[in-house]
């Protein structure tokens, strides 16, 4: 991991206020434009590729996993290249019970699981695995429950993790558990120690009124862009296709600032529910996950 500053908690209060009063960014960047999506793989969801593009992790109930929901993973030698067949990832990253959205970012793994341990804070819980250089996964470490960590009573999905020159920071999404509230985007921010801040929902990219679930965040050029998918309602200028769709907005300062969210377009969304939307590492290619997993090239 690169050598990033990291946020002390007596910031972490500051840094909240200053979320939640951040203003829409002004976009004057061309809205990205997708060509067809294209079928990748058959039978699976929360797909998202690994930093070096020669991997595809998703989640899957398929034959031969663990028990229930499992994180598979295909290969290819380049991209472009033919995928290998799926492969579910060893132990101890998989148990018996849902183990799903997975995000890899160099040799640690961010993903999300249902194990009922003792420390779990609710529904389903983040935590993350290293690989080593032999490539064995550790095991897993369950990251701590609010108010201490991002864990909540409620469920989270698709941890994101993404470095910058002014900090370290975990986006995911999530209801906190409360009865009657919607999913939305949250941050936390990684300290002195090591550790995540709670998390605090991201009012730019969140709704009242609708799930706003899953975000991907990736850097291109000066700007960062994040994926995510949503149920919101669309508009003559921003129109939707149906269930969740995929939406992508861009910030430069994060996690403050983004601009509106716009919605991927046709060649992307269809009337069927589009989840976890997620951004190569080069940010050319577009997952989305709709009961089987497509792939969309950068126009």
């Amino acid at each position: 991991m690169h050598n990033t500053p990291k946020i002390s908690s007596a910031a972490v209060a500051t840094i909240a206020a200053l979320l939640l009063a951040a203003p829409a960014l002004a976009d004057h960047g061309r809205t990205p434009s997708w060509g067809p999506g294209q079928l990748v793989l058959t039978g699976g969801g929360c797909p998202i590729e690994t930093l070096d593009a020669k991997s595809l992790m998703f989640a899957s109930a398929r034959d031969g996993g663990k028990g229930g929901l499992d994180i598979w993973v295909i290969d290819r030698d380049e991209v472009g290249g033919v995928w290998s067949d799926p492969k579910n990832l060893p132990e101890p990253v998989n148990s018996t019970s849902a183990d799903f959205c997975p995000s890899p970012n160099d040799r640690t793994l961010y993903f999300v699981s249902s194990e009922a341990n003792p420390g779990a804070c609710g529904d389903s819980d983040i935590y993350y695995s290293r690989q080593s250089p032999a490539g064995d996964w550790s095991e897993p470490v369950h990251m701590a429950c609010a108010p201490n960590g991002p864990n909540t009573p409620g469920a989270e999905r698709s941890p994101s993790l993404v470095e910058t020159p002014y900090g370290t920071f975990l986006f995911y999404s999530t209801n906190e558990g409360v009865a009657g509230v919607k999913d939305d985007i949250y941050v936390a921010f990684m300290q002195h120690d090591g550790t995540f801040s709670r998390g605090f929902r991201v009012d730019a990219l969140s709704t009242d009124d609708y799930h706003d679930q899953m975000p991907t965040v990736r850097q291109r050029g000066r700007w960062f862009e994040i994926t995510f998918n949503s149920d919101r309602p669309g508009t003559a200028k921003n129109p939707a296709f149906g269930g969740q769709d995929a939406y992508l907005a861009r910030g430069r300062f994060l996690p403050f600032w983004w601009t509106s969210p716009k919605n991927a377009g046709p060649n992307v969304n269809t009337e069927a529910n589009e989840t976890r939307a997620s951004l190569s590492a080069d940010t050319e290619r577009l997952y989305v996950g709709r009961g089987d997993i497509y792939v969309s090239e950068r126009e």
